[in-house]
């Protein structure tokens, strides 16, 4: 075999490999001897067959096997011995006609081209400070999460005849939505459940149930918002016949024992000690993120590395795919933002460099600190994505073992938070604490955007900065965990698509 480095342009690696007709031949010679005792062939005794009548009538499907091999064998040895790390699969070109090479009269040359892994030097670690926000389990916020659960398991009862609807109050009604007179799809519903004040109705129809009563007829006049997700009722005038059918207050629920059982304890004092574990956790959750968003920006400012331009277009084409998907779900084109579409590709072209450098320096830490997942974590995070999926169990794990990249993108994750913990260790981190509503701002949005996204992961994500600009349309985050080989590149859940609702209902009901 030789091996010539025809291009080593930066990341870019071209090599041209040759291998004489001869190997393949000697290759090709020992796989028929192989068969030899194996193949079974008409007229002749098991193991008797002479290899010049195999090599006759299977020569070339086997050749064609010899060259395979020896493609994958061949760049694999070349890139071992010059010791390169490729980005991706590198690409096989061959040259020359492949029958000549199958016939024995050509060496197999072929070219493989690919780009390479950057080396870098990793920032000293142990000069590196961060502040880890850390806030306390106050007394106020058990008992305000303890009221949380007693409304969420509040019964409601009858009230007594004739006595008006008040905010709070369960309605069971019947409707029909009319639009200039002629009732639209979807706008019908029969002993339909409405707690006024739920806000899951659109706007402006719930407030005019107020003070009717079970038996009452009520005309409700409604516009759908303009941004509503029919776009054939969006800004549209309706009217909702309604029938209220019955009313019903919330029945106090109170903070005892009694409360503590439909929990599965035995108290109330058991309950607020799991509900104050419980929250521990919450409040440690997003110290850690907020200590990993800090951790993050410091090591990308900290490092400057060239990197591969495949992988960069193939983390920004993710990006752009995403962001495109959310515009359509929100009924918009790049059209309809206040920034020229190439400002916007600009911006995430920014975030999937920032994605890739990142992913690929938690690799080189990862790789050079011998940090890797076991195959008991493994399990347990497998475990627990079981847990999410009830009588489902079995179907995940058989999805699990049969697509390895699937298992990868569990295993990503994991060796990131490990790599980010490993780095904190050596750190120096210091504690600062802050309130409550400060440890739970999202450590990964701006001013700009702030309320704006709430379905974030805050587990695994490489702190993207967003765009500063707010666009008219909103723009979407076009989110993920940075991309890198090892590093966690965990993908933006997909958006469920609703059960089919009500017009009246919210769209994001």
């Amino acid at each position: 075999m030789q091996v010539t480095v025809t291009n080593a342009d930066g990341l870019k690696r071209e090599l041209k490999i040759q291998v004489p007709a001869q190997d393949l031949e000697a290759k090709l010679g020992a796989k028929l001897d192989e068969m030899k005792g194996q193949v079974r062939l008409k007229g002749f005794r098991p193991g008797k067959v002479p290899v010049s009548h195999l090599r006759k009538t299977f020569g070339k499907q086997v050749m064609g096997d010899v060259i395979q091999e020896t493609v994958g064998e061949t760049s694999q040895k070349a890139i071992e011995d010059e010791s390169l790390r490729p980005a991706f699969q590198p690409s096989i070109d061959l040259e020359g006609e492949i029958q000549d090479v199958i016939d024995g009269k050509s060496d197999l040359t072929f070219k493989m081209s690919f780009e390479v892994i950057p080396s870098f030097e990793l920032a000293d670690f142990s000069k590196l400070s961060l502040e880890r926000l850390t806030a306390e389990v106050k007394d106020e916020d058990i008992e305000e999460s303890l009221k949380r659960l007693a409304e969420n398991q509040k019964n409601f009862e009858p009230r007594e005849e004739g006595a008006k609807a008040e905010e709070g109050d369960l309605l069971t009604l019947d409707f029909v939505g009319k639009i200039d007179g002629e009732a639209f799809e979807g706008g019908s519903a029969e002993d339909a459940n409405l707690e006024i004040g739920s806000g899951r109705f659109i706007p402006g129809f719930e407030e005019q149930l107020v003070g009717a009563k079970a038996g009452d007829d009520v005309v409700v006049k409604v516009t759908f918002p303009e941004e509503y997700g029919a776009e054939h009722l969006a800004g549209k005038d309706a009217v909702f016949e309604v029938k209220v059918k019955e009313v019903k207050a919330p029945a106090e629920v109170k903070l005892d024992d009694e409360l503590a059982k439909r929990f599965g304890l035995e108290s109330m004092e058991k309950l607020r000690e799991a509900l104050a574990e419980q929250m521990k956790g919450e409040y440690a959750r997003m110290s850690r993120q907020h200590l990993k968003r800090a951790m993050l920006d410091k090591l990308d400012e900290l490092h400057d590395f060239e990197l591969p331009p495949t992988m960069v277009e193939q983390e920004f084409n993710q990006i752009w795919h995403q962001f495109e998907h959310e515009l359509q779900h929100q009924n918009k084109t790049a059209a309809d933002l206040d920034e020229p579409e190439e400002e916007v590709r600009a911006e995430y072209r920014k975030i999937a460099e920032r994605r890739v450098r990142l992913g690929l320096l938690l690799a080189e830490v990862g790789d050079k600190n011998s940090i890797s997942v076991t195959d008991q974590e493994l399990n347990q995070a497998l475990a627990e994505r079981a847990r999410q999926f009830p009588g489902q169990e079995r179907q995940l794990y058989q999805y699990y073992q049969q697509n390895p990249q699937a298992v990868q993108e569990l295993r990503a994750p994991i060796f990131e938070d490990k790599v980010v913990d490993f780095i904190a260790e050596l750190a120096d981190v210091q504690d600062k604490v802050v309130s409550r509503d400060e440890l739970f701002t999202d450590p990964d949005a701006d001013e700009h955007d702030h309320h704006d996204h709430h379905d974030h992961d805050h587990d695994h994500d490489h702190g993207d900065e967003k765009p500063a600009k707010k666009a008219a349309a909103k723009k979407p985050a076009a989110k993920k965990a940075a991309a890198g080989k090892d590093a966690g590149d965990k993908k933006p859940a997909a958006k469920k698509a609703p059960a089919k609702k009500t017009a009246a209902k919210k769209k994001d009901d």
